[in-house]
């Protein structure tokens, strides 16, 4: 279980360090042998990569979203409403817009990024996310990556609420980001032709927003913006992770379980009221 001599990978940069580094001399790691139990955690882990993580929490919440009210399941009006949750079930689990800010409830803004409306929502979300997802892990590393898609799906709605304000869930303001980024790298790394092809996918994926029913350009907008900032901000030196950043994408990853634990108790608490 445990290695208390001889090297290990560490899991920031890919290679290899002494176990009992306190940090990783390539990319400034915290104790990347993981007091020597680095490798079994990685063994266990090993299939968990971001992308994975993100899949696996949206589809366990969307079947919760469906188990809580699965009456609506017989009410399918079309392809596009598919396996599609229920209003109050989707309110229950995190479900943001001006209504949610105006009751106090600001980490609907993250809780949101995880819910879907549809099974076409969550599969077109999910496949599209994995995508720049693991283009993003590997270009900027997996703690950028996640700062990156938490911060834009979180900006994009706070502009969508304050725009518009309409009841919305979804990754898309996420995936938006990661594209930003994506066309960050491009600039930062003199690729003209690649930044390109980002900007005129991007732009493709924005007028599509206007053709399709029920899409929150908004949010787009709001996680593009986002995510760019937020990519343009942190000093770009490839996958070297400075432990700042890892600090403050664990407090993020906490902060999105305590999300969803106020609303859940806020909900029970209501329940237990009536």
């Amino acid at each position: 279980m445990r290695k208390t001599s001889g090297a290990v990978i560490c899991p920031g940069c890919g290679r290899l360090v002494d176990v009992n580094a306190a940090v990783c001399p390539f990319c400034e790691r915290i104790s990347p042998g993981m007091m020597g139990y680095g490798p079994t955690v990685q063994r266990v882990m090993g299939g968990l990569e971001l992308a994975n993580v993100i899949l696996i929490a949206c589809v366990v919440l969307f079947l919760g979203s469906l188990a809580l009210d699965p009456s609506e399941l017989l009410k399918m009006r079309g392809i596009m409403d598919l396996l599609s949750p229920s209003g109050p079930a989707l309110y229950v689990l995190g479900m943001t817009g001006r209504f949610a800010i105006a009751e106090g409830r600001w980490w609907t803004l993250l809780t949101a990024v995880f819910l879907h409306g549809s099974l076409l929502h969550l599969a077109f979300n999910m496949a599209i996310a994995r995508r720049y997802l693991e283009d993003v892990v590997e270009l900027y590393g997996g703690t950028r990556a996640w700062l990156i898609f938490i911060v834009a799906g979180a900006s994009g709605f706070l502009m969508s609420n304050l725009a518009s304000g309409a009841p919305t869930v979804g990754a898309s303001g996420s995936i938006f980001g990661l594209l930003a980024a994506l066309i960050v790298y491009g600039r930062r790394s003199h690729q003209p032709t690649v930044a390109q092809q980002l900007w005129i996918s991007a732009a493709m994926m924005f007028a599509f927003g206007f053709f399709m029913p029920s899409v929150n350009n908004w949010a787009h907008a709001g996680g593009f913006a986002g995510g760019f900032v937020v990519a343009e901000a942190m000093a770009f030196n490839g996958r070297r992770e400075h432990p700042l950043l890892v600090v403050i994408a664990w407090v993020l990853a906490a902060l999105v379980v305590v999300a969803f634990g106020l609303q859940l108790a806020g909900y029970l608490g209501f329940a237990l009221s009536r």
